[in-house]
């Protein structure tokens, strides 16, 4: 973990910018100060509740990089008034005066980063979109601060080699800078401009004209950014302990006492060119089993067999042996627990970071 964070931090000093990390992968306070140390800035969330634990524990510049709902406006207003420094996003000119609305009814002057699309991958307008300025202007005219533009290339989770992904960091980058520079020409400061996710940020060239980066999945890294190239296997941070529970000597596959609950179902690496299943095997000291994967789960057993279905010699696989899963998507795996066991050396002692919940 501590070698995926230096190795990112080292990443963005070369491109000169700070990183604006995602929370949302490790939401703990001691891996977030690890993250932050040093550089300016705050962090990004992807829920209140997030947004709430890390104010509690001192961090007060707080970015909230999923599209307001209306009906949260109340609750960021309430947390402003506290003394939290929390940018909102939003993309579409309804929200806009819903924002506006709740401006002068609470009596709060919102800070707004416009999200942009780079990709058409999920959320956001077109750096060219004629909404980017009536958004603008909407807020403008409610008191509020357009603090600028926020942009993630989710198609960069499909580009197949790194000349792909590096025109993907590109276009990012493009998209955002136009949108700032749109803004500035319509009298709006825009001093942010905010890009990134772990793809991008590892193999972009050139972040010219981008204030910040967010990323955050590279803390713990996972199957689906080794399978896009962003990392290797023996990167990986994170890894569910489990157990042998049982064989089934017809298929020669076993039982283990981790499924979907413990793994999660997300499948992002069934579109790679290897498809690890619901997560790959390793020894318990972290040795990757090659080719050995969850096949299959149901809510609290797992199936593990070998990727091309042939048995595995069960004898080498007692009952009560201890393995570990090494997962597709860090965020939803670490989802499904309350905290991690921080394992170092066998002369250290275990330590218990427990991960904040809820939205």
């Amino acid at each position: 973990m501590t070698r995926n964070i230096e190795r990112m931090r080292t990443r963005l000093q070369s491109l000169g910018l700070a990183l604006r990390p995602h929370v949302k992968t490790c939401k703990n306070i001691d891996i977030a100060r690890q993250l932050t140390a040093g550089q300016p800035g705050g962090v990004t969330v992807s829920t209140l509740a997030e947004a709430d634990y890390f104010f509690e524990n001192g961090i007060t510049d707080i970015l909230y990089a999923v599209g307001i709902a209306p009906g949260k406006l109340a609750a960021v207003a309430d947390r402003m008034a506290r003394g939290m420094a929390l940018r909102i996003i939003l993309d579409h000119p309804q929200t806009a005066t819903a924002v506006a609305r709740a401006a002068r009814e609470f009596d709060t002057r919102f800070r707004v980063l416009v999200e942009i699309d780079a990709d058409g991958e999920r959320a956001g307008l077109r750096a060219d979109a004629p909404e980017l300025i009536e958004i603008a202007s909407i807020l403008d005219a409610a008191g509020c601060h357009v603090d600028g533009v926020m942009v993630h290339a989710g198609g960069s989770y499909h580009c197949p080699d790194a000349d792909s992904m590096q025109q993907m960091a590109e276009t990012e980058r493009a998209s955002a800078v136009a949108a700032a520079e749109r803004l500035r020409q319509a009298g709006h400061a825009a001093p942010v401009v905010s890009v990134g996710s772990t793809p991008t940020a590892t193999f972009a060239r050139d972040l010219t004209g981008a204030t910040e980066v967010r990323a955050g999945v590279h803390v713990f890294q996972d199957l689906v950014q080794a399978g896009l190239g962003v990392c290797e296997i023996d990167d990986i941070a994170i890894s569910v302990l489990t157990e042998v529970i049982g064989h089934r000597s017809e298929d020669g596959r076993l039982l283990v006492d981790a499924g979907w609950m413990a793994l999660s179902r997300d499948r992002g690496t069934a579109d790679q060119p290897i498809d690890q299943g619901y997560g790959l095997i390793c020894s318990e000291d972290g040795e990757a089993l090659d080719d050995i994967i969850v096949t299959g789960t149901n809510q609290e057993h797992g199936i593990v067999g070998r990727r091309d279905g042939s048995p595995l010699n069960l004898d080498t696989f007692p009952v009560g042996t201890r393995l570990r899963v090494l997962p597709n998507h860090a965020c939803a795996t670490a989802g499904q627990h309350d905290g991690y066991w921080i394992v170092g050396s066998p002369d250290q002692a275990r330590r218990w970071l427990p991960r904040c919940r809820g939205w």
